[in-house]
């Protein structure tokens, strides 16, 4: 005979029981201190450079906010970097907008969309996190508060870039390109990479994460891309790891992609394995759209496991740590 208190019972049970099993996966991860701290690992072959910056401040003890700060400083100052910071090439009506993220092991987050004339959103980012009651500003108030900050305003828009802004608007044909990394299609660009997405663990196990990019090339006045969105282009559980993005940003908004990278690793995936899951969620949900764009995820739990997947072949992420300083890996993909 059907027990409705019965029920409730054993329902209420079972909620705890599952909420205990987080609870001790969590627990597990965060109670391990392996021996291969500190660590830093960053998206595409460009992180290597990156990732021997962040080290700096890894090896001398240093926190991990500190260090994916400094890292990812470096090639947002790259005059050959056309993805990413000062030299990156405009949107369509020649304006260059940065977009860039911090998140540290408190939880604490800050970030700017669309930001013109600053070299450097990473660091006005952290300082909207830190001075702030906000999480993100964007356009014309993130560029009043970064000069208020003491940032100087910069003329962005590089001879280079202008000239492939020039070209494109020839055809005025707004096509991304799978790999940009790897196609050096436009005028005069040396390193056409993507997003850097960088996740460090320091020697206290602690782990913070940055993500900056000028965003698509070429795109509408005022796009803005999954790179400063918390949870999309970064996320950071210092109980379970943290995860970054690079690649077509609109798919990985959608699926509010590190964020789910790092669920799934709270539920025991490897860090491989939970990459690999969120990028089968943008081919469940838009399987034409997936098999024409890139989206790669990286990731790396409490115990400093690090892994990555892609929709398409020729993602690649760099590793830092005590053990070898440039080490470049390919990452795995569906396609």
């Amino acid at each position: 005979m059907y027990n409705r208190r019965k029920f409730i019972k054993l329902s209420a049970v079972s909620a705890s029981l599952a909420a205990l099993s987080r609870s001790a996966v969590a627990k597990s991860l965060s109670s391990i201190s392996p021996p291969n701290l500190p660590i830093v690992i960053s998206t595409w072959d460009f992180g290597i450079i990156a990732n021997k910056e962040a080290w700096k401040t890894l090896e001398k003890g240093g926190r991990a906010l500190d260090a994916v700060e400094a890292g990812v400083k470096i090639p947002e100052a790259d005059p050959n970097n056309h993805t990413v910071g000062r030299a990156g090439y405009p949107d369509r009506d020649g304006h260059v907008t940065l977009d860039a993220c911090i998140m540290d092991e408190f939880g604490n987050c800050g970030s700017v969309a669309a930001m013109e004339y600053i070299t450097h959103p990473i660091s006005v980012a952290r300082l909207v996190m830190e001075k702030t009651p906000h999480v993100m500003l964007v356009g014309e108030g993130a560029t009043q508060f970064a000069v208020e900050q003491g940032f100087k305003k910069e003329k962005l828009l590089t001879p280079e870039s202008k000239k492939a802004w020039k070209e494109w608007l020839k055809t005025a044909k707004y096509s991304p390109v799978i790999n940009i990394e790897n196609k050096h299609h436009m005028p005069g660009s040396k390193y056409n990479h993507d997003t850097i997405g960088m996740l460090a663990i320091d020697a206290k196990g602690n782990i913070s994460g940055a993500c900056t990019t000028s965003g698509m090339a070429f795109k509408l006045h005022g796009r803005v891309g999954d790179s400063p969105i918390i949870g999309a282009g970064l996320y950071v559980d210092n109980e379970v790891g943290g995860a970054t993005s690079t690649g077509v940003g609109e798919e990985v908004i959608r699926n509010v992609g590190s964020f789910l990278v790092v669920e799934l690793m709270r539920q025991s995936y490897s860090p491989e394995d939970a990459c690999k899951e969120a990028v089968k969620r943008i081919i469940k949900k838009k399987p034409e759209t997936a098999k024409q764009i890139q989206v790669g995820f990286l990731a790396i739990n409490k115990r400093g496991e690090y892994g990555a997947y892609a929709l398409q072949s020729g993602f690649s992420f760099a590793v830092c740590n005590s053990d070898k300083q440039d080490l470049l890996i390919k990452g795995k993909s569906i396609y």
